[in-house]
């Protein structure tokens, strides 16, 4: 540790600059980037009695001589917490902007906000303007982590432009947001306690002469509880429309991860059922990579879902009843599932480019349909790739509706048997003989279904 953060401690507490240093000291080796000021620059607060770093609340002090202060195991339980996040910073999630602005629910009481904050900033038309901002409310950082960093820009037809985060920061900031909440409105509930019971004026004053008192609660927050198919069979139309069913599904654990706190309620777009509560980061895991309404671009994120984590994702979609009764994959997933599974050995392979004897797979993957799984008789699959290096492949196959999901049974059967035993007609009575999709698709390109 460094030499300068020694001063200034007392009863385990440390100044603001000397909890800057020490965490930025702590987590010099972190593979998520962390901010130089993370206790003294935007968004960080210390009158408003916290700092948030990472997934974290580290509770303000006022000590005696009027400064502000920080306990400094809270910061060490931080940096260790922040260390421990692996990211991969191949594996982007998309932040905006979106066609139709963000659908998520903004908590004006949460200062964290994160997605609108970037937003604003990066929507800003020049750097002068930028600058004008620096004192009015610019994010130098969030939640202590520097975003700028690891922040990815792609721009198309030089003229639109999106911003991509590692999936790994957005968890983690979507759990700072959640944590912020919760954490707020203990505080707000212990205030109001204490203005109910407060003691008199000489106590007060005989209390604050033992020592310093933090401004906030401590670590308050009831745990997250765990899916446990409470919503099975439910319609999205139904649960979509109740009130109170976005708060009662930030009280879930993400059904998916077991981690992150759930943020939106997955659906089945094709039969209308729910599947469970989920976080942002696996919600946009989940959803297939749309070019247009029929093709879909088949990127790495389907190597998780169909090879490192698949019977965790198979069950997640058999959560709906039509899909499991009928032993398939809404029609989107059931194509991707085609062209990665299914045709991968129809791929061709190039020499690497690198010049290392390995061999890469050709172009960028991409499956379209015509049809309708409503009519699988005239619905077909076609395979193709985009961007050959040398040109010359195109269309790799085309695979009827109904061949797709026959090979998918058998497949299935042998990759998670135990949710093929639980799938077919048998398993389940009084579904409707003609599924539709009882509610539109309005997601569009927003981060949530609410």
């Amino acid at each position: 540790m460094s030499e300068h953060v020694i001063p200034g401690r007392t009863g385990g507490l440390i100044t603001l600059g000397a909890a800057d240093a020490l965490w930025v000291d702590l987590t010099a080796h972190s593979t998520v980037p962390t901010a130089s000021a993370a206790f003294t620059r935007s968004p960080a607060d210390a009158p408003a009695g916290y700092v948030l770093l990472g997934g974290h609340v580290v509770a303000t002090v006022k000590t005696g001589d009027g400064r502000w202060s920080v306990p400094e195991p809270e910061v060490r339980r931080a940096a260790a917490e922040l260390n421990a996040v692996e990211m991969d910073r191949q594996d982007l999630v998309r932040i905006g902007p979106f066609r139709d602005g963000p659908k998520q629910e903004y908590n004006e009481n949460t200062p964290l906000r994160w997605r609108r904050r970037i937003t604003q900033e990066l929507q800003e038309p020049d750097e002068s303007e930028r600058a004008a901002r620096c004192d009015g409310g610019r994010p130098y950082h969030l939640a202590g982590i520097d975003w700028r960093r690891i922040l990815v820009e792609n721009t198309r037809d030089r003229t639109a432009r999106t911003w991509w985060l590692p999936r790994a920061v957005v968890r983690l900031l979507d759990v700072a947001e959640h944590t912020e909440t919760r954490w707020l409105k203990a505080a707000r509930t212990c205030q109001a306690s204490a203005t109910v019971t407060e003691p008199p004026s000489h106590h007060r004053q005989a209390r604050a002469a033992d020592g310093p008192q933090t401004t906030s609660p401590d670590r308050p927050t009831a745990p997250l509880r765990p899916y446990n198919e409470e919503l099975k069979g439910h319609r999205y139309s139904v649960l979509s429309r109740k009130p109170g069913t976005s708060r009662k599904v930030a009280g879930w654990t993400c059904a998916i991860c077991h981690t992150a706190p759930a943020a939106v309620l997955d659906h089945c777009h094709e039969h209308g059922y729910v599947r469970a509560p989920v976080c942002h980061s696996c919600n946009t895991q989940e959803r297939p990579d749309h070019l247009y309404s029929n093709d879909i671009r088949v990127a790495n994120r389907y190597t998780r879902l169909f090879h490192t984590h698949t019977t965790a994702w198979l069950c997640h979609w058999h959560r709906c009843p039509g899909c499991r009764t009928r032993t398939t994959l809404p029609l989107p997933h059931l194509a991707a599932w085609t062209a990665h599974i299914a045709c991968r050995s129809l791929r061709p392979t190039h020499r690497d480019p690198r010049g290392s004897r390995g061999r890469t797979p050709c172009g960028a993957l991409r499956v379209s349909w015509t049809g309708s799984h409503h009519a699988p008789g005239s619905c077909l699959l076609t395979v193709a790739v985009d961007l050959c290096p040398s040109g010359e492949h195109r269309v790799l196959a085309q695979v009827p509706y109904r061949e797709a999901a026959e090979r998918f049974r058998t497949w299935l059967a042998e990759t998670a048997p135990a949710v093929a035993a639980a799938a077919g007609p048998d398993r389940l009575d009084g579904l409707p003989a003609r599924s539709r999709p009882v509610i539109a698709d309005t997601s569009g390109e927003g981060l949530a279904l609410f």
